[in-house]
């Protein structure tokens, strides 16, 4: 696979020369990288391509490290595409041969796409001065070929501030607690030690997220107690959330909440680990999609 690459990269480079070959890529001049978004929730890294597009390095909070590079073209493919992509030295470091990064499938109306690994290696090409390039033949005319670069320059502060806001991405993801159940001490509105854990975890979440949408929380209880008590425990602790939730930034109005009482169990009520199951409160976030 890699000799194939490597060959296939060879033949790009030299097709550089031909009358054939478009060549998008910024000048020294109009090379200006920028940071897209710089919270514990995502960080992006962005680079125009004159009359082409743009180029997008992106990650996510979640529990392991994510990368996603994105060609985010002004005209999506037409046709499903074979491309290849090489790291390339820029032009004022004549004789540097070309590497072979990856080779990649463009999909029919939609962005080109690089993974994790290879969208790494990107940024390592990126750091030392080189220029990843995609190179592929015109959907419209196979004869003609494309070749779309990323520039290195003005690239290296930006990469650092990119880097630090990796560095500060939460742990977790919005999947991680857009289903949320917290348990209660038996009575009260007491949370257990880890649902105060997990909850700071959701208002921390949603302190950064401005796409949240909705937030239900529907509250609990076993069936200890008379049956109004517990009705109105339940829409005490559903109400106690939201006061926890409207802290954290959430306006009231997208915050719904409900008092289910002794309704509703998962389990049985005998022991005392089924009553903490069922003394609980629901939490599910939606985003658009």
């Amino acid at each position: 696979m890699w000799q194939k690459l490597l060959l296939l990269s060879s033949l790009c480079i030299s097709a550089s020369a031909s009358a054939d070959l478009r060549h998008y890529v910024a000048s020294l001049e109009n090379s200006a990288w920028r940071i897209g978004e710089n919270n514990p929730i995502e960080c992006r890294l962005e680079h125009d391509i004159p009359e082409y597009g743009k180029a997008i390095f992106s990650s996510k909070a979640g529990k392991d490290t994510n990368l996603l590079f994105t060609l985010d073209m002004w005209q999506k493919p037409d046709a499903v595409t074979d491309a290849t992509l090489i790291s390339r030295a820029p032009s004022w470091r004549p004789g540097d041969a070309a590497k072979s990064i990856t080779s990649l499938k463009y999909q029919k109306q939609f962005n080109g796409e690089v993974p994790k690994k290879a969208a790494w290696a990107m940024l390592n090409e990126l750091s030392q001065g080189r220029e990843p390039t995609f190179y592929y033949a015109d959907w419209y005319n196979r004869d003609s070929k494309v070749a779309v670069g990323i520039s290195a320059a003005n690239f290296a502060s930006k990469y650092r501030d990119f880097r630090s806001c990796l560095a500060n991405l939460l742990p977790y993801s919005f999947d991680d607690i857009a289903f949320t159940v917290l348990n209660y001490q038996e009575g009260g509105i007491e949370l257990t030690r880890f649902s105060k854990y997990q909850l700071k975890k959701v208002q921390e979440y949603l302190s950064y997220d401005p796409d949240v949408e909705l937030v239900l929380v529907d509250a609990y209880t076993d069936s200890f107690g008379g049956r109004s008590i517990n009705q109105r425990v339940s829409e005490k602790r559903a109400d106690s959330v939201k006061d926890l939730l409207i802290a954290s930034g959430i306006s009231q109005d997208r915050i719904i909440t409900e008092g289910h009482g002794e309704k509703r169990h998962v389990t049985g009520n005998d022991l005392e680990a089924e009553r903490q199951t069922n003394r609980r409160v629901v939490i599910k976030i939606t985003k658009p999609i």
